[in-house]
């Protein structure tokens, strides 16, 4: 097995006035059914709306195969960055590091200004997997606050449907992540274009995955599998780290 990697990156808000700052927690938790998929660490962006990482249909970016092909987004946060120099980046990432394995949650606290970055644009790799993911095409589908700094979404859903296929690597268990027999360093270029797709993920099936479980996909286009949610939380003095994931934690459902 080839751990997925973690990265964070943070990004200054200079000169934003105290008033349109929040703290705001993100909380991610992985819907999935027992011994399905499992999520690499939550790449997230606060953003003015204009970065956008990849298109339905179109070959996939360096930045997003970044993600769907490793889950670092090593090339994705300095794209981020580069389009967009205020923005606020960072990742949501489990306490102990690694993959979000079914049933699992994982929180960050991010302090954002809400007049420079009302909008929110995420990515995450789907494991086991050659090159899929989740994430939003449009980078202002989600606007989380208002112009007076409200926030306006408290969560947002992913589904079956909404797991993408990045067309840039060919299916092979062999080059896998997450799985036990997955060397994700290999790969064979597939050369295609970035879809949704989420019943190639059987592929998998019967395999067992890195973290012992033998993988067995189970959801549908309907079925919930990943959720993330918003809360603005108090602001104590000892908290204000600007772009960063201050605050990690994971806890499982029924412990």
């Amino acid at each position: 097995m080839r751990a997925v990697l973690v990265m964070s990156v943070a990004a200054g808000l200079a000169g934003s006035a105290s008033a349109q700052v929040v703290d705001l927690r993100v909380s991610v938790e992985n819907l999935a059914p027992q011994n399905s998929v499992a999520f690499a660490p939550l790449r997230v962006g606060f953003n003015n709306g204009t970065y956008d990482s990849f298109d339905n249909g179109s070959a996939a970016s360096a930045a997003i195969i970044s993600i769907a092909e490793g889950g670092s987004g090593s090339d994705w946060f300095p794209a981020f960055m580069s389009a967009d120099p205020t923005a606020t980046l960072g990742s949501v990432v489990p306490n102990p590091p690694g993959p979000l394995l079914p049933g699992g949650t994982a929180f960050a606290v991010f302090s954002v200004d809400t007049q420079a970055n009302p909008f929110f644009t995420f990515g995450s790799m789907v494991v086991p997997s050659n090159d899929h993911f989740i994430g939003n095409d449009d980078p202002q589908r989600y606007r989380l606050f208002d112009a007076n700094g409200a926030l306006q979404i408290g969560s947002i859903s992913q589904f079956g449907s909404s797991v993408w296929d990045a067309g840039s690597e060919v299916t092979d268990p062999m080059n896998a992540a997450f799985l036990a027999v997955g060397m994700n360093s290999g790969r064979t270029p597939e050369n295609g274009v970035v879809n949704f797709n989420f019943t190639e993920l059987d592929a998998y099936n019967g395999l067992q995955t890195g973290a012992g479980y033998t993988f067995d996909r189970q959801f549908g286009a309907s079925d919930e599998i990943y959720r993330i949610t918003f809360t603005v939380v108090p602001s104590p003095a000892g908290l204000a780290v600007l772009g960063v994931g201050g605050m990690l934690g994971l806890r499982r459902r029924g412990a």
